[in-house]
This record gives C-alpha cells, sequence and structure tokens, in this order.
C-alpha cells in the first residue's frame, strides 16, 4: 500500500509544481508594468513635454491603466525623475562607446559622439532633440526636485566632455589655451541650443553648423 499512496502524492505534486514553473516562466518573460511605464515614459516626454503630459498620456503610451502610475510612482515629478536616469544610461552607454573610448584620438571621440547622436535625431525626424536639455527649459520653475536633479545629470554630461578635451590637450589635438572644464560646459550648452533650433527648423543645418564652428575654432589645435 505504501507505493500506492506514494504514487498518488507524486501524481497530485508534479502537476501543482509544473503550474507553479509555468507562472514564473510567464512572469519572467513579462516586462514588468514599471518598466512599460518608464520605457515608454522616455518617447512620451520627448513628444509631448512634461506640461502636455499626464498620466492619461503617460499611461495610454505605455498601454497599462492608469492605477498602474500610482501604484508605482508618487508623483509625475518621482515619474520624470526615473525617466531622466533611464535617459541618462543611454546617454552615458553611448558616451563609453565614444567620448570614453581611450583607444582613438579625442577629437575623433568627440565626432564619433556627435555622429552617433544626429543618427538618432534623423531617425527621430530631427524633432525631439535632447530631452535633458527640453526639461532644463520647461520645469526649473515648476519643481525644485527636478532641477536638482538636472544639475547632476548636465554635471556628469558635462564631465565627460570635460574629460575628452583634457585628453585631447593632453596629445596636442586640442587648444590648450581655454580650461578643459569651461569648454566642456560651452560645448554641452551649444551643443543644446544648436538641437532646440534644429526642432524649430525640423533640419540637421543648426547642429551642422555647430560642428563646423566648433572643431574649427574651440576644438582646434
Amino acid at each position: 500500500m505504501a507505493p500506492a499512496r506514494a504514487l498518488g502524492t507524486r501524481h497530485l505534486t508534479l502537476p501543482l509544481a509544473y503550474q507553479y514553473v509555468q507562472l514564473y516562466l510567464y512572469a519572467m518573460a513579462r516586462p514588468s508594468l514599471r518598466e512599460k511605464i518608464v520605457e515608454s515614459g522616455v518617447q512620451t516626454l520627448h513628444k509631448r513635454g512634461y506640461a502636455g503630459a499626464g498620466v492619461r498620456e503617460i499611461t495610454a503610451d505605455a498601454g497599462v491603466a492608469q492605477g498602474c502610475f500610482t501604484n508605482h510612482f508618487r508623483s509625475k515629478e518621482a515619474f520624470a525623475v526615473t525617466v531622466l536616469d533611464r535617459y541618462q544610461e543611454r546617454t552615458q552607454a553611448i558616451m563609453d562607446a565614444t567620448l570614453r573610448d581611450a583607444s582613438r584620438p579625442a577629437v575623433e571621440r568627440l565626432h564619433a559622439y556627435f555622429d552617433a547622436i544626429a543618427e538618432w535625431l534623423e531617425a527621430a525626424g530631427w524633432r525631439y532633440g535632447c530631452l535633458v536639455g527640453n526639461m532644463s527649459l520647461e520645469v526649473t520653475e515648476q519643481s525644485e526636485l527636478l532641477r536638482t536633479h538636472l544639475i547632476d545629470v548636465s554635471s556628469a554630461l558635462t564631465s565627460s566632455f570635460a574629460e575628452a578635451v583634457r585628453a585631447g590637450q593632453k596629445a596636442g589635438e586640442i587648444r590648450s589655451d581655454l580650461d578643459a572644464a569651461d569648454m566642456a560646459v560651452f560645448i554641452l550648452a551649444s551643443w543644446q541650443g544648436a538641437m532646440m533650433r534644429m526642432k524649430v527648423d525640423r533640419s540637421p543645418r543648426p547642429i551642422e553648423q555647430f560642428r563646423r564652428v566648433l572643431f574649427a575654432t574651440v576644438l582646434a589645435s
């Protein structure tokens, strides 16, 4: 009788275990709702702007119920901070492959970075520009939380430019009569300004003009 009882228990246990495995695999295969909202949110804030993107628009673009937003984010400000961090992660990945690529000369690194960003801008139809620049113009008088976070993000971007400029100065590729940190601030501010004009014109011409002048003057040896 003992073997029969054991067999019966086995028949009851295996299907239940199998169901748990199925549920686990199903959950692992699906991105979390929070992740869907964040991923979609990068595009939503780019397209609609901070003021134009309410919870209704954010969740509709992500394809989730509105209640999901408040389950994962305590406020729209907190959501925007998370989206900025995600955008920054992508920007830093591009910088790692270009500005921080020590195997290449510094000027070539800078060209590679602007080339990589220009490809994304072209794919977007020259419409959206830099999310950091867009939000810097839009929210700094509305949200102290976002203002201070944008300072941190901009500082990280500036540091990456300064690192490449210093390498170029050390190698004699870039003029050394200007401070690298000052040059980095100027480059980032001018780059964001060029992208703003690009959005208005819906044309790459402003960023092409920026690059010609930058490499002929500020970054000349």
